[in-house]
């Protein structure tokens, strides 16, 4: 436990910055509100910052946890493209306030900065699009076994993730299947196979042996509800796990868990938060 929370071993000061400031996609982009709706406090936490080698690389993440924890269960947070900023950070205290050790892994680290990005197609070009799921594999292993050797319960890890990272949710999931449960927010489900991304979710349904809850909102114009069908198509097909399952809320756009930016829906939000933690209970994540 000692490695755990030694605050002497976090050197990222841009993560560090980040965090304290809530910069990233909050002061990078219009039009955004500037501070996150919600303030979850760390008292009765540790929280932090540290690093995990990886394939020869420093991966910096985020933690929080109940204070003097061990055995806690596990979750990984995945970061929306705005990459872990307040928000980000703010979701794993929410987590380690119902008992989680949460972490989450800057998983653009090699690429670069977010923060530094005023555009999404910019960001989309030159960070986004140049990130390999291979990597993104390789990183959140590495995460884990950080958390195993940590205070965390291997036997109970889950996943959730954003945006771009409900989409890494889907895939981790079927990457280890040793991973109890997931959530994927707004996940995108489909799309063209590249060589740095070869598969999508749709892809890897018949093989997905990790129960996951889908998130998703009706007025997303981004994922069709259509592509949600082909997802549930695809996951009908898969004799080892009919578990996974989808909540649609009929009248939130995408990104309504997102409390800094105006498609933020209180009500969605909290609903599939609570959806979230009965999901992670439900298949032993908890």
């Amino acid at each position: 436990m000692s490695n755990l929370f030694n605050l002497s071993n976090y050197p990222n000061r841009r993560t560090a910055l980040k965090i304290a400031l809530g910069v990233g996609y909050a002061a990078a982009v219009m039009p955004i509100m500037a501070q996150t709706e919600i303030k979850t406090s760390a008292e009765g936490l540790r929280t932090g910052e540290s690093t995990v080698e990886v394939n020869n690389f420093a991966v910096p993440f985020y933690f929080a946890a109940p204070k003097d924890a061990k055995n806690c269960p596990v979750v990984l947070v995945i970061q929306e493209i705005f990459g872990v900023h307040e928000h980000i950070a703010d979701v794993c205290r929410r987590f380690a306030k119902a008992g989680y050790l949460a972490i989450a892994p800057e998983l653009f680290a090699r690429q670069g900065d977010p923060s530094q990005y005023g555009e999404i197609a910019k960001l989309m070009a030159e960070i986004v699009s140049k990130v390999p799921d291979a990597q993104v594999m390789a990183d959140l292993d590495g995460v884990l076994q950080w958390a195993g050797k940590n205070g965390g319960d291997l036997k109970k890890t889950a996943i959730t993730g954003f945006c771009w990272g409900g989409r890494i949710t889907w895939l981790y999931s079927a990457h280890n299947p040793s991973i109890k449960a997931g959530v994927a927010w707004y996940g995108r489900l489909v799309g063209a196979a590249s060589p740095l991304t070869p598969q999508h979710p749709v892809d890897i349904a018949k093989d997905l042996k990790v129960p996951v809850l889908g998130l998703y909102g009706g007025q997303d114009t981004g994922i069709p509800l259509a592509t949600v069908e082909q997802m549930k198509t695809a996951l009908g097909k898969n004799a080892d796990n009919n578990r996974s399952q989808f909540v649609i809320y009929p009248d939130a756009p995408h990104a309504f868990h997102a409390d800094y930016r105006p498609s933020y829906r209180k009500e969605a939000a909290e609903d599939g938060f609570k959806q979230a933690l009965a999901w992670f209970k439900k298949h032993g994540a908890a």
